[in-house]
């Protein structure tokens, strides 16, 4: 049978935060009493990453491992684990811990109302613990809100949950290329078609082990591009 749930959890250099992570998030569901597989894909990590993952769950059947040697990329990864996920529901998050594990516990609340469930930072009880890189983001979410003309206050979370067969409704080559844009990219699309969307409160606390992989001004640039082509396309 196939699980409920298939987690999927790009990374680049993250062998710091990755057996915890997997481990944390592996005693969530089992006690929420959800079938789930854990699906890691992996860019070639320089500091091991995967190998660490393998050799510390090689006899664990729910975790997924595999590594990309020639592809490189947030959403071509996260597109990639969708291909090999099984679950009705899929959970994207990222593995810093910016994406806290017990967040799954109100993505599953919410499951049985809802077909996309998104981390919101933007509502009450959201936030960032970085708060000069929560009130830019703040801004810039609330630009691109007012822009792309739906309810949606953060478009860059990357943190959610969505059933598969909604996902299968587009064409995903549309979607999924580039970094964090392809969610401004499924979101708007989502709400072209009135999928039923909620955001539930997140609040992103600083990394635990490595650095950042975005530049906010690079960001700003690529993202209101996006923005702006899906508006100017409508």
């Amino acid at each position: 049978m196939n699980p409920k749930i298939s987690v999927i959890l790009p990374t680049y250099n993250e062998a710091g935060n990755i057996i915890r992570l997997i481990c944390e998030l592996h005693k969530i569901l089992v006690t929420s009493r959800q079938s789930h597989e854990i699906i890691l894909v992996d860019d070639n990590s320089p500091d091991q990453t995967a190998k660490n993952a393998r050799n510390f769950f090689f006899a664990k059947k729910f975790v997924k491992i595999h590594v990309r040697k020639n592809q490189r990329g947030l959403a071509s990864a996260i597109f990639f684990g969708i291909s090999k996920s099984k679950g009705k529901w899929l959970i994207i998050m990222d593995t810093d811990f910016n994406h806290d594990p017990n967040v799954l516990l109100k993505f599953i609340m919410l499951m049985n109302q809802y077909s996309f469930i998104i981390g919101s930072r933007f509502i009450n009880g959201g936030g960032m613990e970085n708060k000069l890189r929560n009130a830019f983001s703040l801004v810039f979410n609330l630009y691109l809100r007012i822009l792309l003309g739906h309810h949606v206050h953060d478009n860059l979370s990357g943190f959610f949950a969505i059933k598969k067969n909604v996902l299968n409704q587009f064409t995903p080559q549309k979607i999924f290329y580039g970094f964090g844009d392809y969610f401004i990219r499924l979101i708007y699309y989502c709400c072209l078609e009135n999928v039923s969307i909620v955001e539930t409160p997140v609040f992103y606390k600083n990394r635990i082990y490595g650095t950042s992989k975005s530049n906010f001004f690079q960001m700003f640039l690529s993202y209101s591009s996006t923005a702006l082509k899906l508006r100017l396309n409508a």
